[in-house]
């Protein structure tokens, strides 16, 4: 059995785990909806694979300003999924509706 204050400690241990960021190999989702990315801004891990769902009834894109990825024509229910393996600051629009805007950092 663990003292009373080793308990405390593993709990303490695991509370930072649980809060911690994204690493290499981890998932994000980004949903659009109501012609709108959310998040709009997301900080991710280097390695990270982030998937893009639309939820609106209209067409959507997801398209980097920098060319870095381009999704297809995405319908109502379709996904898109790139993985963020250099760190930088991404900036995306939909390139049908050029006023839906967000950004990814990848640390």
């Amino acid at each position: 059995m663990f003292p009373r204050t080793r308990l405390h400690a593993l709990f303490v241990v695991g509370l930072l785990f649980a809060s911690a960021p994204a690493f290499a190999g981890d998932t994000a989702s980004v949903t659009i909806k109501n012609f709108d990315y959310s998040p709009m801004n997301l900080a991710i891990a280097a390695g990270t694979t982030v998937t893009w769902k639309n939820l609106d009834g209209e067409i959507h894109t997801v398209v980097s300003v920098d060319g870095a990825f381009r999704s297809q024509a995405l319908d109502q229910n379709d996904t898109f999924s790139f993985t963020f393996n250099k760190p930088g600051t991404y900036k995306y629009v939909c390139s049908i509706h050029p006023k839906m805007v967000a950004t990814i950092t990848v640390k």
